[in-house]
């Protein structure tokens, strides 16, 4: 590979300021602190106004929520901010064929747990 030479820059001053006057890095761009829409939508209701929902334990919940026009089964752990209850990280989301496939094998693995 060729060797490439750099230029050097002469200054009328005498001393060098650092390199504070040399090339500065882009600024980079703030992380957005607000989650997306679509992750603020409240799960899908019935038809009382309320969700579909069934608590497993304290905060983990299975509820039915619909996702680009799919009802989807979503077994998540919430968690409580300002006094909302919010979804967190931790959980799967199914469709219903594959919801379905589960409880095909639901006495299966109903067996292999308890042996």
């Amino acid at each position: 590979m060729p060797k490439i030479k750099k230029k050097q820059h002469s200054s009328s001053s005498g001393s060098d300021s650092g390199p504070d006057d040399r090339n500065q890095p882009a600024s980079k761009k703030a992380k957005e602190s607000v989650a997306p829409a679509a992750a603020a939508k409240k799960p899908a209701s019935g038809g009382d106004g309320e969700a579909t929902t069934w608590t497993l334990e304290r905060m983990r919940q299975v509820r039915i929520n619909e996702f680009r026009g799919r009802k989807m089964v979503d077994i998540r752990e919430f968690y409580e901010k300002n006094g909302e209850t919010l979804p967190g990280k931790k959980g799967i989301c199914l469709s219903i064929l594959q919801w379905k496939k589960l409880l095909e094998h639901a006495d299966e693995i109903t067996k292999a747990v308890e042996n």
